[in-house]
């Protein structure tokens, strides 16, 4: 059994829990360290049970509560080199036995789960996107990339559950506020996935049977309606992915998705 929540994921914060049963661990802690404990309390979850913190990379989106459930809980976290150097003023001071050096492709261990963290394309130090895996139970977990390519394609292949950035509507990007220049960076190799690029990415990716939790959602150039509609209609047009019974999920940038298990 592993058992999967989206506590957040959006724009303003990103957290997601994983749990064996026996071993937790958060992705990435992106708001207050308060609202990330009210938030799995609300579920019957106890941050105090926490395993370790994976970090994807350094923006505050996605580890604005890393220093603070670290340091109440005494938790471990685990992030690459270049990482732990960018967000070292940001989070705090950490106890040195829980700051953890984790890096890509290198598989690591914690207790009964497998974690595999595997290179993606954003503007940050040494961005990551993790697998974590436990008695062939596979959750693949993609957002803040600016694109996909066959090496994220083999990383993630044969998940059961996948968690993917559906960031924003490319016509909505562009017609919106933001300043030129953000637009670009957002539409860039190193910025975020649209809605369409993620559906194009899971009729790759996707055999049949998987659970898709649609995250990272801008508030200003998407809709969680939207955002579903686009993939889900891609995915119908490659009917035997359809038929063969996945199942699209929406996470939330307010409140904790439905705790799934597999």
């Amino acid at each position: 059994m592993i058992k999967f929540c989206s506590l957040f994921s959006g724009s303003d914060g990103n957290c997601q829990f994983i749990s064996s049963g026996h071993t937790s661990i958060l992705v990435d802690a992106g708001l207050s360290g308060v609202k990330v404990q009210n938030e799995m309390k609300k579920l019957g979850l106890e941050p105090s049970q926490l395993d370790g913190i994976f970090v994807t990379h350094e923006h505050i989106d996605h580890i604005q509560g890393v220093g603070v459930l670290s340091r109440r809980f005494d938790i471990p976290v685990y992030a690459t080199e270049k990482t732990w150097l960018a967000m070292e003023s940001k989070v705090g001071k950490i106890k040195e036995k829980n700051c953890k050096l984790i890096a890509a492709d290198q598989d690591y261990c914690l207790q009964d789960l497998l974690i595999q963290p595997f290179h993606i394309s954003h503007d940050a130090s040494e961005p990551l996107g993790f697998n974590v895996l436990n008695d062939k139970k596979k959750i693949s977990l993609l957002t803040d990339t600016g694109c996909v390519n066959d090496y994220i394609v083999s990383k993630m292949r044969g998940c059961h559950i996948v968690l993917i950035e559906s960031n924003h509507d490319e016509e909505l990007l562009k017609v919106g506020p933001y300043p030129w220049s953000l637009k670009q960076r957002i539409m860039s190799e190193w910025g975020h996935l649209s809605n369409d690029n993620a559906a194009e990415f899971l009729k790759v990716l996707l055999n049949g049977g998987e659970h898709v939790f649609l995250g990272h959602l801008s508030r200003e150039n998407n809709f969680p309606e939207l955002a579903y509609k686009t993939v889900t209609y891609s995915l119908s047009e490659h009917q035997s992915l359809w038929e063969q019974n996945v199942t699209v999920h929406m996470t939330h940038r307010d409140r904790a998705s439905t705790i799934l298990e597999i």
